[in-house]
């Protein structure tokens, strides 16, 4: 199933990261970066690895994601040496600035997944690849770099302080012109390295109304998910990014068309229209999103 909801929890408090299991997101980030001051970040390591080594427990459990520390900091292989042997679903790497940085992080996973006893490629890796410019210019860099790549989501905060950008949106609340611009290059990067790509947070987490709009955007656009900073935008998300019954209904069916015309076929027609491999992916991901594995549906019965 993909992502629709990943939501930020501080890596230092358990009693948020406990209370953030039961709001409904789909996943869990959990923050060594950011919300954590430089003076408990060797705490937060271990409340993130104990909470990490208890998350069994949960159910439904949501995915858990940790976000280390960028690169440049000196603070990610301690972050990694800590929560890797706990065995978290994903590593998000802030600031990333180029597919070299995917490969160094891939690196440095592997070496604490072999102390660990875990297989190589256990842990998967997303990366917020627009939070500065470097990271911007190198959008088309991040493919085929790193197997463990699963998901591309852009920032609109951290690329603002980098540019020197007093605002990130104009009056109207639009984002200006170099922030479509990383939201444009996300989703194309997202898509050459054939991962999901994953919508910004919405900082104002008191006005639902425009929350909704902007995921109903993001759907539009093609993102797989948003990110969010409080439990209550989760239900926004969450019913944003499913898709409706009507969809998930004719998804299924092209699904099954393809299925009956074997490997080989072509464009065919599904109640008058003609359809062909596009909108085949289209319905793969109408049917991932609903929770669905396209592989796995069943064979059309045949005439």
């Amino acid at each position: 199933m993909m992502m629709r909801s990943l939501l930020f929890v501080p890596g230092d408090s358990e009693r948020k990261m406990e209370k953030a299991a039961t709001c409904g997101a789909d996943a869990l980030i959990l923050d060594l970066e950011d919300s954590v001051a430089l003076s408990r970040k060797s705490e937060a390591r271990e409340m993130v690895a104990r909470y990490l080594e208890n998350a069994s427990r949960l159910y439904p459990a949501p995915k858990l994601i940790v976000r280390v520390n960028a690169l440049d900091t000196g603070l990610t292989d301690a972050d990694l040496a800590a929560v890797i042997k706990a065995r978290p679903d994903a590593v998000l790497l802030p600031k990333a600035g180029s597919g070299a940085d995917l490969q160094a992080l891939g690196a440095r996973i592997a070496v604490e997944e072999a102390g660990a006893g875990l297989a190589e490629g256990s842990v998967l890796i997303h990366a917020l690849m627009t939070e500065s410019a470097k990271g911007l210019l190198n959008a088309g860099t991040f493919a085929a770099k790193s197997e463990r790549l699963a998901a591309l989501a852009w920032g609109a905060e951290d690329l603002a302080a980098d540019i020197g950008a007093t605002s990130n949106k104009d009056d109207q609340g639009s984002y200006t012109d170099v922030f479509r611009l990383a939201r444009s290059q996300t989703l194309l990067a997202a898509a050459h390295a054939g991962v999901d790509a994953i919508d910004t947070v919405f900082t104002d987490f008191r006005h639902m109304a425009v929350l909704e709009t902007e995921c109903h955007a993001a759907v539009r656009d093609g993102f797989s998910g948003k990110m969010a900073i409080h439990p209550g935008q989760v239900p926004v998300i969450n019913a944003a990014f499913t898709p409706a019954p009507e969809d998930v209904e004719h998804a299924v069916q092209v699904l099954a068309l393809f299925a009956a015309a074997g490997p080989e076929a072509g464009v065919l027609s599904l109640d008058g229209k003609m359809i062909d491999k596009p909108h085949l992916r289209q319905a793969e991901r109408v049917a991932r999103r609903a929770g669905l594995d396209p592989a796995a549906l069943p064979a059309p019965e045949p005439n």
